[in-house]
């Protein structure tokens, strides 16, 4: 029995214009985390590896992990404002990633095109998520590998407010991010049964699910088809 629906309508802010370039500069106050984590994804990756990063936001992630080694980068993010910020990051950073506008639930890149696709803070967003994973699993390469981080539903909050307060954001910031969190974010995210059952409809089957105190890792491979 699925536990949740395929579809869901997005009734968050659009992340346009002026929102856009607000969570920019929010996200860019936790850079030394974006560093960690691709220093993290950089040594799962062979040197000239395609790399897709799904709602890159800013940019931050993909231009860190473009410092780190020879990887060709792609980003595709809805928000055309994000594509171009995140444009301007790439270039004030002097790395190629090749940011893109674009719809995960119909991404406009060839089948077997990528060797690694990533995601973070995202998925709970999308109005298909079903649809996202057989994107996913449709560009990546056999033998290709996805990795999604997200929010759990069931984070406690404890952990949330917690984690909020390690980000250094200021008081009306950190105010605003709580709220965010309590009234949309956690509202938005799934439990890990649910993620269970997306995938299970998708050609991936199954993945390991890493549980953490706020969220989770998706850690996906893209199987060789059977002979």
């Amino acid at each position: 029995m699925k536990t949740k629906t395929t579809t869901k309508p997005y009734k968050g802010i659009g992340m346009e214009g002026t929102v856009a370039k607000w969570y920019a500069r929010l996200t860019q106050k936790s850079i030394q985390d974006y560093k960690d984590l691709a220093a993290r994804m950089a040594a799962e990756l062979e040197p000239g590896a395609r790399v897709l990063e799904v709602a890159p936001g800013p940019g931050y992630f993909a231009i860190e992990l473009a410092k780190l080694g020879h990887f060709a980068i792609t980003g595709l993010d809805i928000s055309a404002t994000c594509v171009q910020i995140a444009r301007e990051n790439a270039r004030k950073e002097n790395v190629e990633v090749a940011f893109h506008q674009g719809d995960v639930s119909e991404m406009p890149f060839a089948s077997n095109t990528f060797d690694f696709v990533f995601c973070r803070a995202a998925f709970k967003n999308f109005s298909k998520p079903v649809r996202a994973l057989e994107e996913m699993h449709r560009v990546l390469k056999p033998d290709g590998r996805a990795v999604i981080i997200d929010l759990r539903r069931d984070a406690p909050v404890d952990a949330v407010n917690h984690a909020i307060n390690g980000m250094n954001l200021g008081v009306i910031n950190g105010m605003l991010t709580k709220l965010t969190f309590r009234f949309m974010l956690l509202k938005r995210a799934y439990t890990k049964p649910e993620l269970e059952d997306f995938l299970a409809q998708t050609a991936f089957q199954h993945g390991e699910i890493r549980e953490h105190p706020m969220g989770f890792e998706i850690w996906l491979t893209k199987r060789q088809p059977s002979a």
